[in-house]
């Protein structure tokens, strides 16, 4: 009995082998997986470093050797784990669910997909049933369970992954080679507001914000015209921020048209992070020139005009202004208010602010001159000048003045609203009295500071007005060196510099450079709506006629 047991034990160790042979067996097995995935991870990671692509395109044809959808989801999930950070990058999610008995990923950017749309697409979609998906996913999916306006279908992984990352949703399909994209986005935007720069007494007060499309329907409730044109051009290679050229097709020159959208095409950047500022330096080519050469506004009803006017209109996505051009020096001069009140006092308003602007300019060197070179007063303004000059020249007091209203000026803008009247007076008490009684300042320096500024910040153009600073300062600068000689020339050279500049093939000065009497008379004098007839012939427009004919009766 005991030999036939042993016998029996021996013929069980070679059927059966040991527990532990087992176990080490598998340890083994487990060990060559993790150094397989070991080696793969290094492999990625290596790839990942030496990886110089410049686009989305490239990127997904360097980890998926084409730019087209996979048929496997696990396939198209690695991909944008590799290309757009899926896992890593805490925003960007794909929701993997199964409708029908057939696997779906939800692809799209947490905080930009409307919830309530994306609920009750996928309520919907929770009623398949094999038999409806079987024959065509795709088909059932587009046509009778995505109850909404914009949808599409794309095969192109790169562009699906570019309008997701604009704000859309896809749905990626297993065993299906395109993927379904619903336009539901849901951007954080603030309310309506007046322009603080553009403000009227009466009239609108609604402003543009920060998204785009926002803003071009603002400017789409005020001119329902047929032709009127709005094109999408997205620029930067890494922001691929939406860029929109608006224009009237029967009115607006088509040769600057096309010249605009080539030069917005031609920009080769990482981005716009500054919108609509970086995008008019990089097409416009200004370097150096203080001067602006296109006209911001906040205001659709300013913008509805100058489109009616044959002016060509830019909007940047997340800018609250946008660009016009061209525009002129004389054009920055201009106000909404004067189009809100009647002609006379619109003409009242206009030469009022003209005034403002060219004594901000002139006022400070001229008066310095006439204490420079006394024997230049007339008999009926000798009273123009300081009794005592001071315990520090004139310029250098001009000049200190310059810098404390600019840095009053940064101050405002930093300061919080409940602190502001605090320090304005500060600032008057600083600069306006104790300056003066301790005789570092003379009253009258303060005096026509204070005119300057108040012209400066009378300029409806921000940019325009602060290029105006900049020639005082030169001016200040000639007449205190070259003193008659140093106006003259400086003023010359002035007129000079803004002759020569353009804006989109337009003369800066026109219509006073090249004279232009009717036009100079339109800037001048603000005139009657009625009478306003035809659109200025700077814009080139197709159509020059505000009005039609009258027809005989």
């Amino acid at each position: 009995m005991t030999e036939q047991r042993s016998e029996q034990e021996e013929s069980n160790r070679d059927t059966f082998p040991p527990s532990d042979m087992s176990s080490g067996q598998e340890h083994a097995k487990e060990k060559d997986d993790q150094k397989h995935a070991s080696s793969q991870d290094k492999i990625t990671e290596k790839k990942k470093q030496n990886e110089k692509s410049d686009t989305i395109e490239e990127s997904i044809i360097y980890w998926q050797n084409k730019d087209e959808v996979s048929k496997k989801l696990d396939e198209t999930k690695k991909t944008l784990q590799r290309v757009v950070g899926l896992g890593e990058s805490f925003d960007i999610i794909l929701r993997e669910m199964v409708f029908g008995e057939r696997r779906v990923g939800l692809f799209y950017l947490n905080g930009f997909a409307k919830e309530e749309v994306m609920t009750l697409i996928l309520s919907r979609m929770s009623y398949l049933d094999k038999e409806e998906i079987t024959p065509n996913a795709l088909k059932s999916l587009f046509e009778r369970y995505i109850p909404h306006l914009q949808v599409e279908r794309e095969n192109k992984l790169s562009s699906i992954i570019n309008k997701v990352l604009a704000g859309s949703s896809a749905f990626f399909i297993d065993h299906e080679s395109t993927a379904i994209i619903v336009d539901c986005k849901s951007f954080p935007v603030r309310g309506l507001e007046e322009p603080s720069l553009e403000r009227v007494v009466r009239g609108a007060r609604d402003g543009f914000g920060e998204t785009l499309l926002t803003n071009v329907t603002l400017v789409r409730r005020r001119v329902r015209d047929p032709g009127l044109m709005y094109e999408m051009v997205q620029v930067g290679r890494r922001t691929r921020t939406d860029v929109c050229i608006a224009y009237i097709d029967d009115i607006a020159d088509k040769r600057q048209v096309e010249s605009v959208r080539n030069k917005i095409k031609a920009v080769n950047l990482d981005g716009l992070p500054h919108a609509d500022k970086q995008l008019e330096e990089a097409i416009i080519n200004k370097f150096w020139n203080p001067y602006p050469l296109v006209r911001y506004s906040e205001r659709p009803d300013v913008v509805a005009s100058h489109l009616l006017d044959g002016s060509i209109v830019i909007f940047v996505d997340t800018s609250p202004s946008v660009i016009i051009l061209p525009t002129t020096f004389f054009d920055l001069c201009q106000h909404a208010e004067e189009n809100r009140q009647t002609a006379f006092m619109g003409t009242y308003l206009r030469s009022v602010r003209f005034i403002g602007i060219f004594a901000s300019l002139f006022i400070l060197p001229l008066w310095l001159l006439l204490v420079i070179e006394p024997g230049l007063k007339p008999a009926a303004m000798q009273i123009i000048g300081p009794q005592e000059t001071g315990k520090i020249p004139l310029i250098f007091q001009f000049l200190i003045a310059e810098l404390g209203v600019d840095l009053m000026r940064m101050a405002a803008v930093h300061t919080p609203s409940p602190l502001a009247i605090a320090l304005g007076l500060l600032a008057a008490i600083l600069v306006g009295d104790i300056a003066v009684k301790t005789g570092v300042f003379v009253n009258e320096v303060i005096l026509y500071m204070a005119v300057a500024a108040v012209g400066m910040f009378a300029t409806p153009s921000y940019e325009l007005g602060l290029a105006n600073r900049i020639v005082r300062l030169v001016l200040l600068i000639a007449v205190a060196l070259f003193r008659v000689p140093g106006l003259v020339i400086g003023t010359t050279v002035w007129l000079l510099w803004l002759t020569l500049h353009r804006s989109y093939n337009a003369s800066y000065l026109w219509p006073f450079i090249p004279f232009n009497a009717k036009a100079m008379y339109n800037i001048l004098i603000r005139q009657p709506f009625m009478l306003v007839k035809t659109r200025p012939s700077l814009n080139q427009t197709r159509d020059n006629t505000k009005m039609p004919p009258r027809t005989k009766r």
